[in-house]
């Protein structure tokens, strides 16, 4: 039996209205919100109450902080300053398709809990695992990580979840995506029957419907915005431009906008370095994260963008979910996404929390079908606009991609030595004279010649009498008789 609830639910406004403990009261507080949103009104009493819960909403609603604040309520009972790890077993797990998506639920975390006793850890992939083991084994009340890493410690018998009482899934519908299923299974399978479990997705598809069926008991059902819709506070607008004039756009919006605090959307690790790389020449403070960053390279870039210090990320889709930035004014998608969901999630990024965000999209003629899939995924026609590129743009473009394709000749040149052309010697090039015979030479030939036919008629006589019934045997003269 599922319960169902919608955002026209009547909500509480007021976090104090939901009974949460007043050290949680301080921390939001601090973090200047007052106001719940739609998801959190509904969700945070549901998961108080002990309800299994899933619930969908649109992102930069709030959904971490639905799950967090009473999820950190019910852990408070088991906060304890002892210093032994038996007085803090793992109680509850959160588990997140990505590790940016696991640092970013444990950042929130951790500033919720600052006040109170109970131990937080956060375990992905991509970084040393010593560190982690060492802070598994002080033990630690809340573990947020991704599957795979998770199952590294339950396989090094560093972690313990036979006392876990809470599971959420963050992204169910990512992880599903991500092929987690099996890890998910055999993570489920470790802790305890009676636990209460909570899912979280964008989406309610079919195969969230049947993993909740397989996961969650009677859950409440909570979907407070309509599936793949975007934010009504992002504004969206789509330039044509050809394949070659791209990166001119890039910067002319840049630069003629005075963007800053910008994620640019690419489809491929290389051309987010390539990009990349042009920024920085143009003298714009830029970094790229992508699949082929080590973790430290990725956290140091996220790091950096979010405190202002970069002023442009340009990111593949390995950023679009679970990458919260305050304020974050613009999105731009330079190439147009394969699947028009992950079209949802990358705006996503910008116009959060209620604020308003622009989303601007770069489309080529060939990329015209995709713009329409998207179109019909959210239901929404996305306004046409032209962009007058300025000159001096166009032209360093141009001249940037003259200069790639320059510098792959010569360094194919370097690689493959074969493929340069070979000198060419004239001696090839005559045509065929046959060379004067020298009379004494060939008599000398002629006479060699003689010479080994005469030798090879005087070798077969032995052969030809073994054939015949052997070599005639040399007389053998008898010994004298000594008498």
């Amino acid at each position: 039996m599922t319960d169902t609830s919608n955002a026209n639910a009547e909500s509480v406004k007021s976090f104090s209205e939901f009974g949460l403990h007043p050290d949680l009261l301080t921390a939001i507080s601090a973090s200047g919100y007052t106001v719940a949103t739609p998801i959190q009104a509904q969700a945070i009493p549901a998961i108080i109450d002990g309800r299994d819960v899933m619930g969908a909403a649109q992102t930069g609603t709030g959904k971490t902080a639905a799950f967090t604040l009473p999820l950190l309520h019910r852990l408070m009972p088991y906060a304890s300053n002892s210093t032994s790890p038996a007085r803090h077993p793992v109680r509850a797990l959160i588990l997140a398709p990505t590790r940016e998506l696991a640092d970013q639920v444990a950042d929130s975390v951790k500033r919720y809990s600052e006040s109170c006793p109970l131990r937080v850890a956060v375990v992905f992939g991509g970084v040393d695992i010593s560190a982690q083991k060492e802070e598994l084994r002080k033990g630690c009340e809340l573990v947020i990580a991704t599957p795979g890493r998770l199952l590294d410690h339950i396989e090094q018998k560093t972690i313990n979840l036979s006392q876990v009482n809470t599971l959420v899934l963050d992204e169910a519908d990512r992880m599903l995506d991500m092929g987690f299923l099996p890890d998910l299974e055999r993570i489920v399978k470790l802790l305890p029957k009676s636990r209460q479990s909570l899912l979280f997705s964008a989406t309610f598809s079919g195969e969230i419907r049947k993993l909740a069926r397989t996961f969650l008991k009677s859950p409440i059902e909570i979907n407070v915005a309509p599936q793949n819709a975007t934010a009504e506070n992002v504004t969206q607008i789509a330039y044509p431009v050809s394949g070659n004039n791209k990166q001119a756009a890039v910067l002319h919006l840049l630069k003629s906008r005075n963007l800053s605090q910008v994620i640019i959307f690419v489809n491929t690790k290389i051309g987010a370095s390539r990009l990349t790389r042009e920024l920085v020449k143009e003298g714009i403070k830029a970094e790229s994260i992508h699949g082929d960053k080590s973790q430290i390279e990725r956290i140091k870039a996220l790091d950096s963008f979010k405190s202002g210090e970069t002023a442009v990320l340009v990111a593949t889709d390995v950023a679009a979910r679970g990458l919260d930035v305050a304020g974050l004014p613009c999105v731009i998608n330079v190439d147009l996404p394969f699947n028009p969901e992950d079209y949802v999630h990358r705006i996503g990024r910008t116009g959060r929390a209620g604020a308003s965000g622009e989303a601007i999209a770069l489309y080529t003629e060939h990329e015209e079908k995709l713009l329409e899939d998207i179109e019909k995924l959210i239901k929404v026609k996305v306004p046409r606009g032209t962009l007058n590129i300025a000159d001096v743009f166009q032209n360093r473009s141009q001249a940037a991609s003259d200069s790639r394709s320059r510098g792959k000749g010569e360094r194919f040149k370097r690689t493959f030595p074969g493929s340069r052309p070979a000198p060419i010697d004239d001696f090839f090039l005559k045509p065929y004279e046959p060379s004067a015979k020298d009379p004494q030479k060939e008599a000398q030939r002629l006479q060699q010649e003689q010479k080994w036919m005469e030798h090879q008629a005087t070798a077969k006589q032995p052969q030809l009498a073994i054939l015949l019934g052997g070599r005639p045997k040399k007389n053998i003269k008898p010994a004298e008789s000594s008498d």
